[in-house]
C-alpha cells in the first residue's frame, strides 16, 4: 500500500541511516519531518519540554521512527548515565507519548525504535551501550501489548548489524569488523538502504506485525 501523504517522524534522522530512510519514504509521497539535536526540527529527546514541543509541532502522524542513540563507549559512572538517557529512557518515552497521541487520535499508527545487534548477542566491552538497546527492545514489545487490539498502534524494533553508515563507519575504516567478511560470517557490510527498506516494511499500512525485532545484519547475531 502507498504511502502517499503520511506523516511521518524520524528522530535522529540526520545522518545517513536516516537520509537513506527520508529519501526512500518521500519517493513514495510520505510528508517526512527529520527531528535531531543540530538539524530539521530540532529537539532533545531526553527532554520532556522537547519530547512534547516536538509532537505537538507534528499534526496527523502515522509514523515515528526512532534512531537516536549513542555509542556510549567506556564503562564509568558518566557514560553509564548518558548511555540509559539517550539509548533508552528518551526513546521509550517519546514512543510512549507517541503511542498515546495516536490512541487519543483513533490513529492506527506505526513505530518503530532502533535497537543494535549488540542487544541481540553478546559481544564483550559493550555493557553501557548494549544493555540500555536490550532494555529499550524490551520496553518497546511492552508497548506493542499495550497498543494491540483496537487502538492498532504497531510497535517493532530493528536490530542493526555493521552497517556502513552512521555510528560503524569509523570502525569499519579502522579495519575492525573485517573479520566478519574474511570468516565468512557476513558477505557485506551493510548499507543505509538495507535499514530503509527495513523501515518502509515496518511501516506498511495495515500491516499485521507487531511487537517484534528485526536483524537487519546479514547473519551476524546467528
Amino acid at each position: 500500500m502507498p504511502l502517499e501523504g503520511l506523516r511521518v517522524l524520524l528522530v535522529g534522522g540526520a545522518g545517513g541511516l536516516g537520509a537513506a530512510t527520508a529519501h526512500l519514504l518521500r519517493t513514495e509521497g510520505a510528508d517526512v519531518i527529520i527531528s535531531s539535536r543540530s538539524h530539521g526540527t530540532r529537539a532533545d529527546i531526553t527532554k520532556h519540554e522537547d519530547r512534547a514541543r516536538l509532537l505537538d509541532s507534528v499534526t496527523g502522524l502515522y509514523g515515528l521512527v526512532l534512531f537516536a542513540g549513542n555509542p556510549a563507549r567506556g564503562s564509568g559512572e558518566d557514560v553509564m548515565h548518558l548511555s540509559h538517557a539517550v539509548n533508552y529512557e528518551g526513546p521509550i518515552l517519546l514512543a510512549r507519548e507517541a503511542a498515546e497521541r495516536m490512541k487519543t487520535n483513533g490513529t492506527s499508527g506505526s513505530i518503530i525504535l532502533f535497537s543494535t545487534m549488540q542487544a541481540v548477542a553478546l559481544f564483550p566491552g559493550s555493557t553501557a551501550y548494549a544493555a540500555e538497546k536490550a532494555a529499550l527492545l524490551h520496553a518497546a514489545r511492552i508497548l506493542a501489548k499495550e497498543c494491540r487490539g483496537k487502538a492498532n498502534v504497531r510497535v517493532n524494533v530493528i536490530a542493526p548489524g555493521v552497517m556502513a553508515a552512521g555510528m560503524a563507519e569509523a570502525s569499519i575504516a579502522s579495519g575492525k569488523y573485517d573479520r566478519y567478511i574474511e570468516e565468512g560470517i557476513i558477505p557485506r557490510f551493510g548499507k543505509a538502504y538495507d535499514i530503509a527498506r527495513a523501515v518502509r516494511f515496518l511501516l506498511e499500512p495495515d500491516s499485521y506485525i507487531t511487537g517484534q525485532v528485526l536483524s537487519v545484519d546479514g547473519g551476524i547475531t546467528l
